[in-house]
C-alpha cells in the first residue's frame, strides 16, 4: 500500500529514541476531520435552535396566560348562562299561573322550547366548550318571556281596572251585629236567609263608597227603608239600607270614599245600623269576601 493514502504518527523520548510509530489511513483522517467540523455545525445549529425556542417561549408566555384568564372567564360565564338559564325557565310556572287567574287573553306558546343536545360540533378554545348552544337557548328564553310579560302587563292593567271597582272597603267601620247567611228573625222565632251583613254604627255616620260606581238607586225600598244602590261594573252592585239620609242621585257617578249618606234606623230594623250588601249577576254574595281594607 502506498504512503501516499497514510499518514504516520511517531513518537519518540525526550533523548531522541523511537518508542512506537503509529500509521493512519488518510481517509481516515479526513473522515475524523470531516465528522469534528459537522459535529460543530450541527452542535451551532442546536444552539440557535434552542436560543429561537428561548425566544419564542418568552413571547408565548403571556399569550398562554392571557388564553388561561379566558378561559377562566368564559367557564364563570358559563356557569352564568346556565343559572339564567334555570331562573328564566322558573318564570313560567310563575307566568302561567298569573296568566290562568287574570287570562286567559293570548295564551303562551304551548311547546316547551327548551331542549337539548347540539345539531353540530361547537367552536373550541383549548381546554374549554364555549356554549353557543346555551347562550342560544337562553336567547329563546328570554323572547318568549318578554312575549309572556307584555301579555300580563296587559292583563294586570285590565285586573287593575276591575279591582279598582271592587267594593273591598268598609262603608262604615263598626263591629258585625248579624253575619250574612241564615239567622234566625228578630221579630219572630222563625229562621230567615240574611242577604247581607249588619254593621253596627250610630246614627248619622257617614256611608262612604266603598269603590267607584254610579248610583242606580237612591230612595225608599220596603223594609231596607232609605236605600242607596251602586253599580260598580262587571255585574256588580252594592246596596246601603236602613240610612238616616241620602247624599246621592240616581245616575251619580261616586268615586270611592265619597259619602253616599247617614246611617239611621229607617224600614225594617231594630236600631241603628247599616245594611251592607254585594251583588253578583242579582245574586246575594257575602260581602266580608270582599272586605280586603
Amino acid at each position: 500500500m502506498s504512503r501516499r493514502n497514510h499518514f504516520s504518527l511517531l513518537l519518540v523520548r525526550g533523548d531522541g529514541s523511537r518508542v512506537l510509530r503509529l500509521n493512519f489511513p488518510k481517509a481516515l483522517i479526513v473522515g475524523g476531520v470531516a465528522c469534528v467540523v459537522l459535529s460543530g455545525a450541527a452542535i451551532g445549529v442546536l444552539a440557535v435552535d434552542w436560543a429561537q425556542l428561548r425566544r419564542i417561549s418568552r413571547d408565548v408566555r403571556p399569550h398562554l396566560d392571557r388564553i388561561a384568564q379566558q378561559q377562566t372567564a368564559l367557564e364563570s360565564v358559563d356557569t352564568k348562562v346556565r343559572e339564567l338559564g334555570q331562573e328564566v325557565a322558573s318564570w313560567r310556572g310563575i307566568h302561567a299561573r298569573l296568566i290562568d287567574a287574570f287570562g286567559p287573553e293570548h295564551a303562551p306558546a304551548a311547546r316547551d322550547k327548551g331542549i337539548g343536545g347540539p345539531a353540530a360540533p361547537a367552536e373550541t378554545i383549548p381546554g374549554h366548550l364555549v356554549p353557543r348552544d346555551e347562550l342560544s337557548r337562553l336567547a329563546e328564553h328570554i323572547a318568549q318571556e318578554s312575549h309572556n310579560l307584555r301579555t300580563l302587563d296587559r292583563l294586570m292593567m285590565r285586573a287593575a281596572k276591575i279591582l279598582a271597582t271592587l267594593p273591598s272597603r268598609w262603608p262604615v267601620r263598626g263591629a258585625v251585629n248579624s253575619e250574612f247567611g241564615n239567622r234566625a228573625s228578630p221579630w219572630t222565632t222563625e229562621k230567615e236567609f240574611h242577604a247581607g251583613m249588619d254593621i253596627r254604627a250610630e246614627r248619622g255616620t257617614a256611608v262612604r263608597a266603598p269603590a267607584a260606581g254610579s248610583v242606580s238607586f237612591a230612595g225608599w225600598h220596603g223594609e231596607y227603608g232609605h236605600t242607596v244602590m251602586i253599580d260598580h261594573g262587571n255585574d256588580i252592585k252594592s246596596v246601603y239600607g236602613h240610612l238616616s239620609r241620602i247624599g246621592v242621585s240616581v245616575g251619580q257617578r261616586v268615586e270611592s270614599g265619597r259619602e253616599l249618606g247617614l246611617t239611621g234606623n229607617s224600614g225594617r230594623s231594630s236600631g241603628p245600623h247599616l245594611h251592607y250588601e254585594i251583588l253578583v249577576k242579582g245574586q246575594a254574595v257575602n260581602p266580608s269576601s270582599y272586605l280586603w281594607d
